[in-house]
């Protein structure tokens, strides 16, 4: 058997597909470590995972206020989160890196660890490069929503042409702000990396962790893609509390809202507005709120049940429908339910997500800046009287369920740690 690294940073939503996948191929009898940020230590334990601890600590749970901020600016967030809180202690992942992957077979990576393939060359290992989300390969056959230039996605009609030379001239820009790999390579005596490092796509192949639905394969992918399907992740925390089971059980389904595990630590005015929606609409709500008791709206009626936190898996099937950030964890959820979305980006990924759940037929989206009572009230209307919503979201959902994402994502990791 073989000793894989799955190497993550971010939010739970990144943390979680890495868990699922090690967890399925500790179950087939290999020895699986996960780097990560020390916040997760125990939830890679508790799944009987080596942790190994990995900077930068990219843990939204642990930034301050200002950070926060910064990094989940809608425009100009990913750029901070790269240029600013990763980029400049690549040293310090390359050292964990190194110290992590000594005697292993595989290094498995998330996007942003720009130091790992100078890891996995210097200990002389391969390693697979992640797509968590269809967006995170800026094909020109299926251009993504980039919030900077979000305008642009309008051309996309225009055919791979226009969008191939915006690639093109985004990687010319970013290539600049990879210096600290390239003086990181030279100080380890590595040749310079052939390619863009802001784009990390290994030659020993990818793995896609999301469902085909919701991103088909296109000429311009990666070689040795594998596209896999959801590895969702089962941590036995499925059941509801009591009080929460006791409200579904009694009553007509309700509209739940949540901003995953990211975006609910800076909520704004989500809450508040969505509550005056409900008024408006006459409907039951479940609101996820996290672990800020600030986040609670004030004078809430019966029909409204508050909760930090609730297993997706076990709430969206119980939904009218979901309002929420639009990451790819959460729209993984909700697709798998069956759930029609509505889908108020907040960050990174998320209006490209946005946008294919709404092409799907199983979702609305409203700005974050827009969004209020009377925005909610207008685009929940629809999904919650129209039955061509839910029923495409059924259709999703079956689909989904044929796709068996995790058992498709281990037997690639296997068959990369094998292959030569």
């Amino acid at each position: 058997m073989s000793r894989i690294v799955l190497a993550t940073t971010g939010s739970i939503g990144d943390l979680r597909p890495y868990l699922a996948v090690g967890a399925g191929l500790r179950a087939r009898g290999h020895s699986i470590a996960v780097a990560t940020a020390p916040a997760y230590r125990r939830q890679v334990e508790g799944n009987d995972l080596e942790f190994c601890s990995l900077r930068p600590f990219v843990a939204p749970c642990e930034y301050t206020p200002e950070v926060f901020r910064r990094a989940n600016d809608l425009k100009t967030g990913s750029t901070y989160l790269v240029r600013e809180m990763v980029l400049p202690k690549v040293d310090e992942m390359y050292a964990d890196l190194v110290a992590a992957c000594h005697g292993a077979d595989l290094l498995v990576i998330h996007p942003i660890l720009f130091a790992a393939p100078a890891a996995a060359e210097k200990l002389n290992i391969k390693w697979i490069s992640v797509m968590l989300a269809p967006g995170s390969c800026t094909s020109a056959y299926d251009p993504p929503v980039m919030p900077p230039v979000s305008w642009l996605h309008g051309l996309r009609h225009l055919g791979p042409l226009p969008n191939r030379l915006l690639i093109k001239a985004l990687r010319a820009i970013t290539r600049s702000w990879m210096k600290p790999i390239d003086d990181l390579r030279a100080r380890e005596g590595l040749a310079p990396a052939h390619d863009n490092p802001i784009q990390m796509f290994s030659p020993h192949g990818t793995l896609a962790l999301f469902s085909r639905i919701l991103g088909q394969p296109q000429p311009d992918w990666p070689p040795h893609t594998v596209l896999t399907g959801f590895p969702f992740y089962e941590n036995g925390e499925g059941d509801l509390d009591p009080a929460l089971r006791k409200f579904l059980d009694h009553g007509e389904p309700p509209v739940v809202f949540t901003l995953g595990s990211s975006a609910v630590l800076d909520p704004g005015q989500f809450y508040e507005e969505s509550l005056r929606a409900v008024r408006r609409l006459g409907c039951r709500a479940v609101f996820l709120t996290g672990p800020d008791p600030a986040s609670r709206p004030a004078e809430l009626p019966d029909s409204v049940f508050v909760a930090g936190y609730a297993e997706f898996s076990s709430l969206f099937p119980h939904a009218a429908a979901v309002v929420h950030q639009g990451g790819i964890g959460t729209t993984a959820e909700a697709m798998r339910a069956g759930t029609p979305s509505l889908v108020v980006p907040f960050m990174h990924d998320q209006p490209d997500n946005a946008f294919r759940a709404k092409r799907l037929g199983i979702a609305r989206v409203a700005a974050r800046a827009k969004y209020n009572a009377e925005v909610a009230e207008r685009d929940l209307s629809p999904l919650l009287s129209r039955l061509e919503y839910a029923a495409r979201a059924r259709e999703v959902a079956a689909l989904i369920a044929c796709e068996h994402g995790l058992n498709g994502a281990c037997t690639a990791v296997e068959q990369y740690a094998c292959s030569r």
